[in-house]
């Protein structure tokens, strides 16, 4: 297992601790040995762990992972006309989101590595779920947050666990400049933030049970862009997949971002020579970031796969929010909805088979539902009222229309 830079190639031997090219200082990849993929290697047990053979790291730190539905969605199918329309439903993780995946292994390898203390910046998902493995492993964990722009939810998942928090007067890029010049300074110190190549390789094992699960690739994928780890992650493990016989196939790769927090967009799509926004805005805050430190991966995973990018609005997050919810029962919060909306504005040609990623769960930002229509009514404590109440969802069954006590 070898680590190579993105930017200019450089190779390097396996080392947990080296998180940039020692030549360039971009981010550097994972490589698998040759005689892995050749050894045809067989996958035993459940979750993340299962695909051990492909994963660096152990003994493992591991709250269960992996393992989440791939729940196939035909009444929203039918109103996107996508014919077979999967959602991966990543809020299934034990602290409700993906971040969980890489989070296993990136635990696991700071263990081995013999470090003192954990960090990261955060947007929330990733400060929940390092928080929560590093409890496990009786690890000191370090976060960094802009401050007031995290959900509640999120948030309380830190201090649950134990984490210590410093809330950045400034925004998530502003907080990501220095946790990276803290783990530059401080080598006791282990940074886990997507810029770590090693917590990314937990990360590609979502593609390894989308395959497992559908037989093949699906034609597309269509996932949330933040950091842009996840798109580079996933992309890679269809290639190890099919790399080992596995799939046939590969799928396109279709990035999603907000409008007011895009910068990948502007690169891959509009052609922009510059990674970044200033000051992203979005109600979508897992993906509020103006300058992903993985972006070179995530361009490169998206034009390697023939996919595409773009961007959706607030109003069409939220509507898609809504759609998941209450067509699929998936609730699922704004981020992870992205993809949804893009699909609604955004036909993806001959797509029979589409997978989206649903990054987290909806009870991560709770607030995001409050402009939603609520159908809520305070009653009297008696029958009457209540069948006048529910007259108002069912207009046409009249106020005794309803087998309420009946």
């Amino acid at each position: 297992m070898d680590l190579r830079c993105v930017a200019c190639g450089e190779r390097s031997p396996h080392d947990p601790l080296l998180l940039s090219c020692p030549r360039c200082g971009e981010a550097l990849e994972v490589l698998l040995a040759p005689e892995v993929l050749a050894g045809k290697p067989e996958f035993a047990g459940r979750g993340v762990w299962r695909y051990g053979p492909l994963l660096p790291g152990g003994p493992a730190v591991s709250l269960g992972e992996g393992d989440t539905g791939l729940h196939r969605c035909e009444r929203l199918g039918r109103d996107l006309g996508i014919p077979r329309l999967f959602v991966k439903n990543e809020g299934e993780n034990p602290t409700g989101s993906f971040k969980d995946r890489g989070m296993t292994v990136g635990i696991s390898l700071a263990i081995a590595a013999g470090v003192r203390a954990v960090a990261c910046a955060s947007t929330g998902n990733t400060s929940a779920s390092m928080a929560a493995y590093a409890a496990r492993a009786g690890l000191p964990a370090f976060v960094l947050v802009p401050a007031g722009r995290v959900a509640a939810g999120k948030l309380s998942q830190a201090v649950a666990h134990g984490a210590a928090i410093a809330e950045v007067e400034g925004s998530f890029d502003e907080a990501m400049e220095l946790v990276l010049e803290l783990a530059r300074t401080r080598r006791e110190v282990y940074l886990l933030n997507s810029i770590n190549p090693y917590r990314l390789e937990g990360q590609k094992t979502l593609a390894f049970e989308v395959c497992e699960a559908l037989g093949e690739a699906p034609d597309a994928v269509v996932l949330p862009m933040g950091n842009a780890g996840n798109v580079s992650a996933v992309w890679k493990g269809f290639q190890e997949f099919r790399a080992l016989g596995r799939i046939g196939r590969l799928p396109r790769m279709i990035g999603v971002q907000a409008e007011g927090a895009a910068p990948l967009v502007r690169v891959l799509r509009d052609g922009a020579s510059e990674c970044r926004v200033e000051r992203p805005e979005t109600v979508a805050t897992a993906i509020r970031i103006g300058a992903p430190v993985n972006w070179r991966k995530a361009v490169a995973a998206v034009r390697l796969s023939g996919g595409e990018a773009g961007t959706v609005t607030d109003a069409e997050i939220l509507a898609a929010q809504r759609d998941l919810a209450r067509l699929e029962g998936l609730f699922v919060e704004p981020a992870a909805a992205s993809p949804i909306a893009y699909l609604r504005k955004r036909r993806i040609p001959e797509a029979a088979t589409v997978v989206c990623v649903a990054t987290g769960h909806g009870l991560k930002d709770p607030d995001a539902v409050g402009t939603a229509p609520v159908r809520r009514r305070r009653v009297p404590a008696n029958l009457e009222a209540l069948r006048a109440a529910f007259s108002e969802v069912w207009p046409g069954s009249g106020a005794h229309g309803l087998p309420i006590g009946s």
